[in-house]
Formats: structure tokens, sequence, C-alpha cells
């Protein structure tokens, strides 16, 4: 038997193929964005839920995962015959597929999402809490965004797989492009022509989909973008137009009778049955620098995390400003504690800083999110920042354009567009190329002279002598020695002994 060459052309001006078009698109891309939706649920609640919320999720992925979607889809379809109620909803074959492959779907797709959740880093999540973000805003500003990037392609995939599985809807009797055909041929018997022609507008939907999705997945690639750098009449004309905001800088004149910036009481933390922290007790009085000099492992780190309850404490209590603000062993109260952090700004060794936004963005974020200001006050008070540490013609770029020493200097204005009162530097310079080291240096050195009080963590031990009020030595988890530079670089008794000892390593190193 000859292809019938004309009655394949005919069967693309065919309405019933264009309804059945319609109907695979629509219960395809309901079913791929619900199943995302719910998929995203599961993943958060596998990734970070309790286990008597994680163990019913696992359960649910592996079940429906496991089940395949021609049983699923009979057995929905045919469940009024158990529960009659269920007839109107489930009787219908569009709505018993939809919830058939929606259900099925939002299993992958949550092992999808997790797979994304997982790619996105540890010092993203600690930036946000650095930057007094509650869990959702976390979530909805810095992980998904990143998440699904990473998962997209991925997620288009799976949506093309969506397309393609929809002809196992005819096995309910709903018209798609599998089922128009099969009615076709049963009555004409040109099954190679009418399947032909269900191949081909198969191929159509999945090929208009993927330029769609390829076009959102260019639209979405940062590396992509190439914002150039601004002209420094740019610069010239932004810096004339910007206002110097406020300074809530503190002076290192006190008030009579004020409490200290810090007080930290016996603070012990173990990671198991390691001790990290071992009864530290540290005043750090308001506008006052600390260095915080020790060899790797003593402990300095878990320090300065405890101060901005990135880590727990397990016994002792950190005042702040003459209140309670944590407790070893205690509830926390979190609303106290978000408040207690947004007075305390954190400079991170890796930068953290967020990839999917600009420079410009980085540091607007925090401000607006916790609507400080208006948006025009909340962008110039970020452009003053970005000028004030020599990066305002790079506020369109995004964080993998710029050097590390670029990335560190934005951090910083990160931190300080929320005016905090004291600022935090896990070793600030660690992961920076030693030319790009005096730039950042330079910054913190301003925010000194200004009398901002600082709890720097460093090895830059002439940097540490030359800025600081005090500097602490720490080993295995206490303070050795707390002193001013002069009387560590004058004294040679036993107390200074071992700050001698790392300096002179550190200037060999």
């Amino acid at each position: 038997m000859e292809f019938d060459w004309e009655y394949f052309f005919s069967l693309f001006g065919f309405a019933e193929f264009w309804k059945a078009c319609v109907t695979v698109i629509v219960i395809s891309s309901l079913s791929w964005f619900i199943g995302m939706v719910l998929g995203f649920v599961l993943a958060c609640a596998k990734v970070s839920a309790p286990r008597w919320i994680k163990i019913p999720v696992e359960l649910y992925i592996w079940f429906f995962r496991s089940i395949p979607l021609m049983v699923l889809l009979v057995f929905v379809y045919n469940l009024p015959q158990m529960f009659p109620i269920t007839q109107p909803l489930l009787g219908v074959p569009f709505i018993a597929g939809l919830i058939s492959m929606t259900v099925t779907e939002a299993a992958y797709m949550a092992e999808i999402h997790r797979g994304g959740l997982l790619s996105v880093t540890k010092g993203q999540n600690e930036a946000g809490h650095a930057l007094s973000f509650g869990f959702f805003g976390i979530q909805r500003l810095i992980v998904i965004p990143q998440a699904f990037r990473i998962a997209l392609p991925t997620l288009i995939n799976e949506f093309i797989t969506v397309i393609k599985l929809s002809s196992i809807l005819s096995v309910i009797s709903l018209p798609e492009l599998l089922l128009t055909g099969q009615r076709l041929y049963a009555d004409n018997f040109l099954v190679m022509e009418t399947l032909l022609a269900v191949a081909v507008y198969y191929v159509t939907i999945v090929t208009l989909f993927t330029w769609l999705f390829k076009w959102l997945e260019n639209f979405l690639n940062l590396q992509r973008r190439s914002p150039q750098t601004l002209k420094e009449s740019e610069c010239m004309a932004l810096r004339q137009s910007l206002n110097a905001p406020a300074s809530n800088l503190n002076t290192k004149e006190l008030i009579a009778g004020s409490p200290v910036a810090l007080d930290l009481r016996d603070i012990y933390k173990s990671w198991g049955q390691h001790q990290v922290l071992k009864g530290i007790n540290l005043k750090v009085k308001n506008g006052e620098v600390l260095s915080i000099i020790g060899p790797s492992g003593s402990g300095k780190t878990t320090l300065i995390r405890t101060i901005n309850a990135l880590e727990s404490v397990d016994d002792g209590e950190i005042v702040l400003y003459g209140e309670s603000y944590i407790k070893g062993g205690a509830v926390i109260d979190k609303q106290k504690m978000r408040a207690g952090v947004r007075r305390i700004g954190m400079v991170f060794q890796g930068f953290n800083l967020f990839p999917h936004r600009t420079v410009l963005d980085n540091v607007m974020l925090a401000p607006m999110y916790h609507k400080l200001f208006d948006h025009t006050v909340v962008k110039e008070q970020a452009l003053y920042l970005l000028d004030r540490v020599g990066l305002l013609a790079h506020i369109d770029k995004y964080p993998h354009q710029l050097s590390g020493g670029q990335q560190q200097r934005v951090a910083i204005a990160r931190a300080l567009a929320l005016k905090p009162d004291i600022m935090l530097f896990d070793e600030p310079t660690s992961a920076l190329d030693p030319e790009l080291v005096g730039e950042v240096l330079k910054v913190i050195q301003s925010l000194a002279s200004e009398g901002m009080t600082m709890l720097i963590v460093t090895h830059e031990m002439d940097f540490a002598l030359s800025i600081s009020d005090r500097v602490i030595m720490m080993e295995h988890g206490v303070v050795q020695c707390d002193a001013s530079p002069d009387d560590i670089r004058c004294s040679s008794s036993a107390s200074f002994s071992r700050v001698h000892e790392f300096m002179q390593v550190k200037s060999e190193g």
C-alpha cells in the first residue's frame, strides 16, 4: 500500500487535531507548573524539615516515582466506583489526568529541586542570616532564585517529558493527539499517515516550547551579561547627585555609665566531644577595635560567629549594649535575636555575595527588606557606600565579574548598608591574592578611624598591631593574651611569649 501524502497533509488542517494540541499544551503546562510548585515544597521539607515531616515526604516521593503513570491514571479515573462522591471530579478525564500527572510530577520535581537547593552554598544562607533576614526572606530572595537557575535545564527537560507522557492519557479517553489519531485510523485504516501526523504535531509543540525555554534560559544566564564599567564622567555625575547619609558610627568618647558594646560571659561551645571555646570572657567597649589572632583551630572564627548567632553557644551569655542577647541552653527569642543581629554587620572570609544580583542590588537588598527607607533613599545610600569603597564605576556588574578584592569591598558596603553598631570581620583578606589585600585593609582602616566598633579575626599581624586598640591571642579555645599593641611590642615577659612566637611565625610565612 502506497503512502497517502495527500491525506497526510490534509491532517494539518483538521480541527480536531488542533483542539487536541490545545489539550496537550494545557494539561502538560498545568501538571508541570503545579508539580513544580508542589515539588519545591516537598524538596524543602526533605532538605530541612523535622524528621516527622521528612519521613512522609520521602515515602510520597518513593511511592509516586515507583507507580507507572498508566496504572495511576486508570486507578484515579475508576476511583468513583469505590467512592461515588468523587464522580463529578474524577469522572472527568481531563481532571483525572491532571491530578494523576501532577502528583507524579511533584515526586520527580522534588528531586530536581533538591539538587538545586543543595547546590546553593551554605554561605548564602549565612549571609542572609547575617543581614537579619527571616527564613522565608532567605528562601524568597536568596535561595529560590539561585536554585531555580541551577535546576532550570532539568526542569525544561522534564516539561518535554510531560508533553510526551500526555499521550498516555488516551487510556482514559481524553481526546489528546494520540487518541484523536487512533479514532481516525480506526475508521480509514491509514495508520502510518495518521501516526506520522501525530508525531509531527508533537515535534512542533516540543520545538516551540524548546525555543521559548531557550530564550528564558539565555535571559537568566548571568554569564551572558556583560555590563560596562561606568565612565569617569558618569561616576562624577552620580557622585555630585549624592548626599552623604547621616552616620551612626560611634565615637570613642563614651558617655559616662554607658554599657559596653559587647560583653561575652563564660562562653562555651563544643562540636561533639571537641570543646572549641572554653569559658571565654571578653568585653568590647563602644568604638573599640579588637583584633583576634591565633593558630588555626584556636576558636577565633567560632567565637565571632557566636556573636551574631551563626553558631549557638552551649553555655554562657552574650550581652549587647547592656541587654541580654544570647544565652546558652535557653530558648532563643528569635525576634529579639534578629533585632540584635541587625545591629551587627559581618564580612565573611569567602565574601558570600549574592551571585544572582548586581553589585548595587547586593548593597540595597537588606535595607529594602527591612524597609529602613524608601527605594530612592536606599539607592542613594548604596551608591554612597560603593563610592566610599571605590566601586561606584562597577554598580551594574555581577560578583563574578569582579576581582576578589572588589568583591570583599562590596561585602563591606553591604554590611554597612544596615548601619550596624558593630562590625565583625572573619579573616577578610585570607582568600585574596597578596596584591589585593591592601585595598581591603584600607577600607577597614577608614572605618576604624571613624570610631566603628570592630572585631577582626586576622593573620595580618602588622595590620592588627597598627589598627587595634587591643589584640586578643587565642589558643586551644581560651584567651591566652589580651593586651594593647604597644604592650605586645614592648613587653618580653612570659605572658607575651606565645604572641611573639606567633608573630614571628607569621612574619616568616
